[in-house]
């Protein structure tokens, strides 16, 4: 890391917040203007402004950071801070294809995809229906083997323990139902490749995009599990509808999902998937789609996860801190 960015976090620790943003401001170096895009995407320090967090981000990246040309790619395929053009960050991705593997890798996987000229998928989605209470709608090979792997790789040093956001100590705190780690994909690590599959997720689904909160990767280990449980929240605004979910592999013993009412437990061969119904069609949630995460006993389980909301979250917003869970 370069000095400016380095002093910058330094006044920042010791409370000198506007010296650092003003320090960042003058700078004129790719990790400077990195650091200061990511500060203006969270209101740290500074309004919250994504229009000016993607410039900073693309003037860091033609410096030839490449963290920030990994979410500048992200950015432009999502629209945000800015126009969606799925075209340009396909191109940018093979712009950096001889700097950054995760850029080539990337290009490559959404070369074999069949999409439109903005980015979604042609094919249409017709699953199984596997339960009516609750509903629960199958898809076999919603992701390919490639890219489950690419999710699997991507995370291995991104996992930590699951946590929950805890509304009254205002913090994350260890989460005391589910017992594994996780990897998100917030706003700054939805890469085109990774907006492609949330894309995928929408279309099965019968949801936009933007309706799903980030995905995430789930690892189970033996021993771990995640305990009975809804996924819809009583009283959210807007409620988490829909939960999808998609297997990443099949290498180990355990760990089916499986629903408490009915006693339908359910596992999946690498890249199949399943959508349930959350909440009732009034907000509720309907308590048939109790569900849980039985223990691993042998092996690694690892799967990808999406909850979709009711509506979309606004125009170059995310959702709320509650959504880490």
């Amino acid at each position: 890391m370069m000095a400016a960015a380095q002093d910058a976090m330094a006044l920042a620790q010791s409370g000198c917040g506007g010296e650092a943003v003003a320090l960042l401001e003058t700078a004129t170096d790719g990790d400077a203007l990195a650091l200061l895009g990511l500060w203006r995407l969270e209101g740290r320090l500074c309004p919250r402004d994504p229009v000016a967090a993607r410039e900073c981000l693309r003037r860091a990246a033609e410096l030839g950071n490449a963290g920030a040309a990994r979410i500048c790619t992200g950015f432009v395929a999502t629209g945000t801070g800015g126009a969606a053009d799925w075209r340009a960050a396909v191109a940018l991705l093979g712009d950096w294809a001889d700097r950054d593997p995760l850029a080539a890798r990337q290009r490559d996987l959404i070369a074999a995809m069949v999409l439109t000229a903005d980015g979604a998928p042609v094919a249409t989605f017709e699953g199984e229906e596997v339960s009516s209470a609750p509903e629960i709608v199958r898809f076999a090979d919603l992701f390919s083997i490639d890219e489950c792997r690419f999710l699997i790789d991507v995370s291995r040093t991104r996992f930590k323990p699951a946590q929950i956001f805890h509304e009254g100590k205002g913090r994350f705190v260890k989460d005391p139902v589910r017992r594994s780690d996780s990897a998100g994909f917030p706003l700054t690590a939805e890469w085109p490749l990774v907006h492609a599959l949330n894309r995928r997720i929408a279309a099965a689904s019968g949801t936009h995009v933007r309706q799903g909160e980030p995905l995430q990767l789930l690892r189970y280990r033996p021993g771990e599990r995640y305990s009975p449980h809804l996924d819809a929240v009583p009283g959210m605004t807007n409620q988490r509808r829909l939960t999808a979910l998609v297997w990443l592999n099949e290498d180990y013993d355990g760990g089916e999902t499986r629903f408490l009412e009915t006693g339908l437990a359910l596992r999946g061969q690498t890249g199949d998937a399943i959508v349930f119904r959350n909440a009732l069609y009034d907000g509720r949630p309907d308590p048939t789609s109790r569900h849980e995460g039985c223990p691993v006993t042998r092996g690694e389980k690892l799967m990808a996860s999406r909850w979709i909301r009711e509506r979309p979250a606004g125009d170059g917003a995310a959702f709320g801190p509650e959504d880490a869970a």
